[in-house]
């Protein structure tokens, strides 16, 4: 018994007589996703010579093509960002995938690459209501801005500012007045250092 194996391809063998050399280029997939692979001629004598075309038409010689693929429109994920966000693809070569940016719709200052950005946003990080208040945001999505809540230590509440608590100046354990009658006329937290002092 005798093996004949092709020259190019140790894979291709027959025993007792001629090995069939003719290669398809396409069986190993040389395209890629969403490619098509045609070899024309299957000759070991015309290598390279398949050709890979996009659904778009694009068509490549020898090697895969680069198709347009905008991931912001695309049918098996129609919105990448989901609600309430932007899509924008820069780049929309078969070969730049993943670089598709989501932009939140009421601030732009955030996004995210190759999914959706965070929109929700805590209110209360900026410190909106000062010193000596409790700030808390029920909904902390963008949808619900200035909805948060500034407490005073007496429960005085305001929404989407900071509160007007009330602030006895008189009523320290030291007196700002010493041994002088004190009175607060304003003890709004906004009024401070406008107390009397009387002899």
């Amino acid at each position: 018994d005798f093996v004949c194996t092709c020259p190019n391809d140790a894979s291709l063998t027959a025993v007792d007589g001629p090995a069939t050399c003719d290669k398809n280029e396409c069986k190993y997939d040389p395209c890629g996703n969403d490619e098509t692979c045609n070899d024309p001629v299957q000759e070991l004598s015309s290598i390279h010579d398949f050709t890979c075309t996009c659904k778009n038409g694009v068509v490549s010689i020898g090697g895969p093509a680069i198709c347009e693929v905008d991931e912001c429109n695309d049918a098996a994920n129609p919105s990448p960002c989901g609600s309430k966000q932007t899509c924008n693809d820069p780049d929309k070569a078969s070969n730049k995938l993943h670089d598709f940016v989501c932009t939140c719709d009421n601030d732009n200052s955030l996004t995210a690459t190759d999914g959706p950005a965070t929109c929700d946003k805590n209110e209360c990080v900026s410190d909106p209501c000062g010193n000596d208040q409790t700030c808390n945001d029920p909904v902390q999505e963008l949808s619900s801005i200035h909805d948060f809540t500034c407490t005073c230590d007496n429960g005085v509440v305001a929404i989407g500012a900071a509160a007007v608590c009330e602030v006895d100046e008189c009523a320290a354990a030291i007196s700002p007045c010493g041994t002088q009658i004190c009175d607060d006329p304003n003890k709004a937290s906004n009024k401070l250092h406008d107390f009397v002092c009387t002899c």
